[in-house]
């Protein structure tokens, strides 16, 4: 079981040192894809010019550019809220940048108001996240929040 508690704590250190968004992603997304068991890929989007840029991450090559409110990614910064999606297939427009993937959940990170970014999580097991990983994960992009600068 995960330790969000510590895992937004290693966060909030971590803003506390450089709040530029290219390293505070880069750090954040190596903290999660060691804390998180059984990902395959763990990192952020970040928006620009209306779209979805892919940002610092750990794992496979990704897809570059989502235009909301495509895919998994998409829907979340549209709509504003964390998208757990158990079975990645079974999600209308999903955007397959890995065929391994089978789960994911995306939390939106906000700045000045507005969603800023998404943390994006996939996994290969279906049904890998819970309802605590859904709070965790918002926890940690809080703190992202916090230290964040673009």
């Amino acid at each position: 079981m995960t330790d969000y508690k510590l895992l937004s704590a290693q966060i909030a250190a971590l803003g506390q040192q450089e709040g530029w968004y290219v390293p505070l992603l880069a750090n954040a997304s190596a903290a999660v894809w060691q804390a998180l068991p059984d990902l395959n890929w763990a990192g952020f989007y970040v928006m620009r010019r209306g779209q979805l840029v892919l940002g610092p991450f750990q794992g496979k090559v990704a897809c570059i550019h989502i235009q909301p409110p495509r895919g998994v990614c998409g829907t979340a910064a549209a709509e504003d809220r964390t998208v757990v999606v158990p079975d990645v297939h079974a999600f209308p427009g999903h955007i397959a940048c890995d065929s391994a993937s089978r789960s994911e959940i995306v939390v939106p990170i906000h700045h000045g108001g507005v969603v800023a970014a998404v943390l994006d999580i996939d996994s290969p097991t279906p049904g890998r996240f819970t309802e605590a990983d859904r709070t965790g994960l918002e926890q940690v992009a809080r703190e992202i929040e916090k230290a964040i600068l673009f």
